[in-house]
């Protein structure tokens, strides 16, 4: 009976180290384990980075075509437009029959609106005839006179999630109202100051007291926890389907439960390989990302990222690393045991895109505003973990946080080991 224990350990070590044996031999397996997390993922997001930036500044630098209708009305704004840098004029035909009866171009002069007419408008511009068309009321020159508000219309298509027309629209509007203003309290006798003081009486300072990292933190705090649970899934995954369903299409697995070893340490074995290539994954995530960022930190001066980088302490590294482990455990559970249900390699693929899409629920969640780490939350497994890495990256976590994290996602590990071992002792499951 003493020799029991001993031999079960001893069985699901040789069972661990002969599946990490057939792994390191699998170059697929290697590459979604390592060179995914430390070369491609860096890769992809400075790509994407990159053809961010060149579009945004390709943005900026766009010379936006725009049209102006009842422009005789306001002389000085159609003057300004015309010889700023980041427009040009561009004459559009508009046949709105309620102003040009004989259904000829229609006149920029005394136009008139309709419904019709911005139709038309809105026509040109989605068929990139133009970019910005501004509409000045045709009596705006007698509501001016009168003392009031005249109301104009700025058209342009705003689909494109880039777009910097409302911006360079508004610098020469500004300027435009501004020159008005100055006009009408000289006639009414009003200083600049005095009406600074009746439009704003009080004044509201606002000071941030959130801290440098505390902010970034918020900002990429939903990002980190995404991709470290997502390398965490991706390294469970594909070395659970070569063990479980690849075992079973290549005849091994009757082989290995011939032997006199338990299905208990058979399963041990198995699911600790498992862990230990997600696991890795996450480390190997983290040591990139923190390298990553220091290094383009430091190449691109951008001190605030190497600041934060240097901020975060090895506790916090070994916080982050250690809630990941029974999420790593969790995933592996789950995925050995659909491998093991599955007759195929094929199958089991099949299976992993839904858990994919069911494990990220709970990032999902923990990503949107208002969700915090606390209350329920601190005990649904993967969102508490994802809220946790914001807070460290944040550096407002507590230790007794961790602590309590930790534990909870070890239960529901084990919860997932348990149901994985239960699968795994079926004959009705093993032998589909």
């Amino acid at each position: 009976m003493l020799l029991t224990k001993p031999r079960a350990a001893y069985n699901m070590w040789h069972v661990y180290t002969k599946e990490l044996l057939e792994l390191l031999r699998d170059k697929k397996t290697l590459f979604f384990v390592i060179a995914l997390p430390l070369i491609v993922f860096p890769l992809l997001f400075g790509i994407m980075a990159l053809f961010v930036t060149n579009a945004t500044l390709a943005e900026q630098q766009k010379v936006l075509r725009y049209s102006i209708i009842n422009e005789s009305n306001a002389p000085e704004y159609s003057k300004a437009m015309l010889y700023h840098r980041d427009f040009k004029k561009t004459n559009i035909k508009l046949l709105e029959k309620n102003n040009s009866p004989d259904g000829k171009a229609l006149k920029l002069a005394g136009v008139t609106y309709s419904k019709a007419l911005e139709k038309e408008i809105s026509n040109a511009i989605n068929q990139q005839q133009i970019d910005v068309v501004i509409f000045i009321p045709h009596d705006y020159i007698k509501d001016n006179i009168d003392q009031k508000q005249s109301q104009w219309r700025l058209y342009f298509n705003n689909a494109a999630q880039i777009s910097f027309v409302q911006q360079k629209i508004n610098k020469v509007f500004k300027r435009y109202t501004q020159e008005i203003t100055e006009d009408q309290l000289a006639s009414l006798n009003i200083s600049k100051e005095r009406f600074k003081l009746l439009t704003a009486p009080v004044k509201l300072t606002t000071i941030n007291t959130a801290k440098q990292r505390e902010s970034v933190g918020e900002q990429i705090g939903g990002i980190i926890p995404y991709m470290l649970i997502l390398l965490c899934l991706t390294g469970a995954m594909y070395p659970a389907i070569d063990i479980g369903a690849g075992e079973k299409e290549r005849g091994t697995l009757e082989t290995l439960l011939l032997t006199p070893m338990s299905k208990t340490a058979l399963v041990l074995g198995k699911f600790i390989t498992i862990v230990t290539t997600a696991i890795t994954t996450a480390l190997i995530t983290v040591g990139s990302f923190i390298f990553w960022s220091y290094f383009i930190g430091k190449m691109l001066n951008i001190k605030e990222i190497s600041n934060i980088i240097e901020a975060i302490a090895l506790f916090d590294v070994l916080s982050m690393v250690a809630m990941l482990i029974p999420v790593a455990a969790i995933f592996a559970g789950i995925v050995l045991a659909l491998s093991i249900y599955a007759k195929s390699y094929k199958e089991a693929q099949n299976y992993m895109a839904p858990l994919t899409m069911v494990a990220f629920i709970p990032v999902m969640v923990a990503m949107l505003p208002g969700v915090e780490l606390d209350g329920i939350w601190a005990i649904i497994p993967i969102a508490n973990v994802a809220l946790a890495i914001k807070e460290i990256l944040k550096g407002t976590i507590e230790t007794s946080a961790v602590l309590y994290i930790f534990t909870s996602s070890t239960v529901f590990a084990m919860l997932s080991l348990w149901f994985c071992t239960r699968c795994f002792k079926k004959e009705s499951v093993l032998f589909r």
